[in-house]
């Protein structure tokens, strides 16, 4: 029988992977409340740049598990791609229970970003696949939203928990819990779609040859200027979430909150973020990417300066709020961007190489604002991020220009 392209054809194999998407929020969701401040407390790191360092390691492996994931996507298939990211994520919460060194956590924060890269980025094809050209915006809102909607819960929820009952073991035990439903969800209930790509490049008859790495790379770093940009506002999105994930806990804990009000503002961003997901994916299929993308910049330079220049609990979470505002403007349309602009050959290798330099935002954000926290302190370092994402809105606007994204027309290499 052949593939039908849709989310209202394809509901039941869609919402699985929104609920596998949600697990895989999750997973990540529980460190961002307590790991700054276990490395700080438990293993007495003082220096900015050693305690961001569990985000730069997890952002480098996260961001080289996206490109593999693209590409094992096309040779392996979706549903093996995804598989392997949960049986990588199965050590991760023992592994930051029982840490006994720094370093034991940031071999976890490997295993987790590898994880993360090749689950997440799975079902990111997948939804694409499924869903068709028509409602691509909307899939990517609904994927996002799940996994950031997730990420919340499970940073609230484990804030909650270190309240009661300190930072180990039981806020990160969550995670194991969850890596090993995920799996068992991805093996029993999620369905290869890589036959739908297949329909959906036999309707719009695309014959583009899948494309080695140099020329992917080379595309996404300046050979064509809509990718590109699309790759460069990724990068800065996830550099300014990083900071957010690595400073905002010890800023807040610095200006007196409690583990419960951390815990909050830690949930929030992804909270908005991913409910607003829920409304933004689809209203850019309607009026085009370049507003949401440029405009959502905007909006996240604005929170991150509230959250710098605005000292109490309620600026703190007007800032966190407008971050997640920003955000999830920004990070559905990016994604139904990239593959508006790849036809489904190369699909799954040019959603790897996206969110190789997204992700890889992780890693600069962290080691950046070390080095500019070092120097001027944590506000100071909040303030540059927010205006390094401004120019980056200003970038996003010239660089997508107006109109409507359209595929890839690639000449033979």
């Amino acid at each position: 029988m052949k593939p039908r392209l849709g989310i209202r054809e394809n509901a039941l194999q869609f919402t699985v992977l929104v609920l596998i998407n949600s697990l895989v929020g999750a997973m990540v969701g529980m460190e961002r409340t307590v790991l700054p401040l276990l490395a700080h407390d438990a293993f007495h790191l003082d220096g900015h740049t050693a305690v961001l360092s569990f985000v730069a390691v997890f952002g480098v492996s996260k961001a080289l598990a996206n490109l593999a994931a693209g590409r094992l996507a096309e040779r392996w298939g979706r549903r093996p791609t995804l598989i392997l990211g949960w049986v990588l994520a199965l050590p991760v919460a023992p592994m930051l229970v029982f840490a006994e060194s720094w370093s034991l956590v940031l071999a976890a924060n490997v295993l987790l970003g590898l994880s993360q890269g090749l689950a997440w980025s799975s079902t990111v094809i997948m939804k694409i696949d499924l869903a068709g050209p028509q409602q691509r915006g909307l899939a990517m809102g609904l994927n996002e939203a799940a996994g950031y909607i997730a990420v919340a819960m499970s940073a609230l929820l484990t804030g909650m928990i270190a309240e009661s009952y300190g930072l180990r073991p039981w806020p990160l035990a969550l995670g194991g819990v969850v890596a090993l439903v995920g799996l068992l969800l991805s093996v029993a209930a999620a369905g290869e779609t890589r036959g739908h790509a297949d329909e959906e490049a036999r309707q719009a008859q695309d014959t583009t040859a899948p494309l080695g790495l140099g020329r992917l790379l080379w595309l996404g770093a300046w050979g064509d200027r809509p990718l590109a940009t699309l790759h460069h506002t990724g990068m800065l999105n996830n550099l300014n979430d990083g900071v957010a994930w690595g400073l905002f806990p010890l800023l807040f804990a610095a200006r007196g909150l409690d583990l419960g009000q951390i815990g909050m503002l830690m949930a929030l961003t992804p909270a908005v973020w991913g409910l607003g997901q829920l409304v933004t994916g689809a209203w850019s299929d309607r009026v085009g990417r370049r507003p949401f993308i440029a405009g959502g910049m905007a909006v996240q330079s604005v929170g991150i300066a509230v959250v710098a220049g605005l000292s109490t609990l309620w600026g703190a979470a007007l800032g966190a709020a407008l971050l997640g505002l920003g955000t999830a403007m920004v990070y559905p349309t990016l994604l139904a961007a990239v593959g508006d602009r790849s036809g489904p050959t190369i699909r799954a290798s040019t959603v790897g190489t996206y969110r190789l330099w997204r992700d890889g935002g992780y890693a600069v954000g962290a080691l950046l604002a070390g080095i500019v926290a070092s120097q001027v302190g944590m506000e100071g370092a909040i303030w540059s991020v927010a205006g390094l994402t401004l120019v980056g809105a200003v970038h996003a606007w010239r660089g997508l220009g107006p109109g409507r994204l359209v595929p890839l027309v690639l000449p033979a290499a």
